[in-house]
């Protein structure tokens, strides 16, 4: 969790707390409260703070809102000077990931800003060390483990659930946008609340794997950062709800659904099924889409277009089997379109071509 660069404005009004879905586990909460109890203090005042009961503790079914954790956690690295909420073998003092989001500020692209955040992350701590790896059009943010977590597992989860939700919304607030996940794992075994998780990562959540990690688009690595030292200084009052931002944006939607469209034809031929591949709905995807200056008929026509007249020069195929090829349902719609492209049918293009 990045830290608050002003101690008086760090919670979100008390009266809002419990407002929202409660969907944070209790589990996080109990982790919080066992940094108090390694250091000998009581935590009933951070509790307090977040308008959470003592008894919600034994209740392994209980969740709290985005606003009470907010509220548990900043009262707590207050208390405790400590932003890692005991994940590691010493505190991490108020302001060490504020300075780590200072220095990625410079960078001139999200990749640059991820290398340069997880290399001075080292300088934090021993115990983890994380890596910004890429495979083809693949990126993946990877924590190791060089000394696990004090205390049970719950703490260990914490710690992993937090460091790469931290990274992954510190990525989406530099280059204002979305950064769509294509998976996390974990090497711990699935947790009672595993549910939990496909609200805490939006792309399916592995468990007992190799890695610790997420990985996404390797293409969202070369947007350029969005922010400057003023917005910083602003998001650093309150840092913690960057992790759990809906950005409405995503600079590369209009890439990725055209790309989809051009290498899987057959799997996209409605707006439910180009959403499905995405893990949006059809209403979100036009509605971003819509945000971009762009829509999925412009784009399908485009594409269909661009791969239609490329069969028609560069290949004898029959109009039927181009049809097909260009994602049409039959080849009487394909010349209906081909002639609202170009004024002529696709034999009277190519015999010109």
């Amino acid at each position: 969790m990045p830290a608050r660069a002003d101690h008086r404005s760090t919670t979100p009004p008390a009266g809002s707390l419990l407002h929202g879905v409660a969907l944070t586990p209790v589990a996080f909460v109990q982790a919080v409260m066992r940094a108090f109890e390694h250091r000998g203090l009581a935590g009933d005042d951070a509790l307090k703070a977040a308008q959470i009961a003592p008894s919600d503790l034994n209740n392994p079914a209980h969740r709290v809102t985005a606003a009470q954790f907010e509220a548990l956690s900043a009262a707590a690295m207050q208390q405790l000077d400590d932003e890692a909420l005991g994940w590691f073998s010493r505190p991490l003092p108020w302001g060490s990931y504020g300075m780590l989001a200072r220095a990625s500020l410079s960078a001139p692209t999200l990749g640059v800003a991820l290398k340069r955040w997880c290399r001075h992350h080292g300088l934090l701590t021993r115990d983890i060390s994380l890596s910004l790896q890429t495979a083809g059009d693949d990126a993946r943010i990877i924590l190791t483990e060089h000394r696990p977590p004090g205390g049970d597992g719950t703490l260990r989860e914490f710690c992993h659930v937090s460091v790469l939700r931290n990274v992954h919304g510190l990525a989406c607030w530099l280059v204002d946008s979305r950064i769509p996940l294509r998976g996390a794992s974990f090497t711990f075994d699935a947790p009672a609340h595993t549910d939990a998780y496909a609200v805490l990562f939006d792309g399916p959540a592995r468990f007992g794997a190799e890695q610790t990690g997420i990985h996404f688009d390797a293409r969202y690595l070369g947007l350029p950062i969005k922010r400057d030292e003023a917005a910083m200084t602003q998001m650093l009052q309150r840092a913690l709800p960057i992790q759990v931002r809906p950005y409405r944006r995503d600079r590369l939607l209009v890439q990725r659904v055209r790309q989809l469209l051009s290498t899987r034809p057959q799997d996209t031929r409605n707006a439910d099924d180009v959403a499905a591949l995405l893990n949006t709905s059809a209403r979100s995807l036009h509605r971003q889409l819509r945000d971009e200056g762009a829509s999925l008929q412009a784009l399908k026509d485009e594409v269909r277009r661009e791969r239609a007249m490329n069969l028609l020069q560069r290949s004898g195929k029959p109009v039927k089997q181009v049809a097909e090829a260009a994602g049409f349902q039959n080849e009487k719609s394909f010349i209906r379109a081909f002639k609202g492209w170009t004024g002529m049918t696709p034999g009277e293009w190519r015999g010109q071509a």
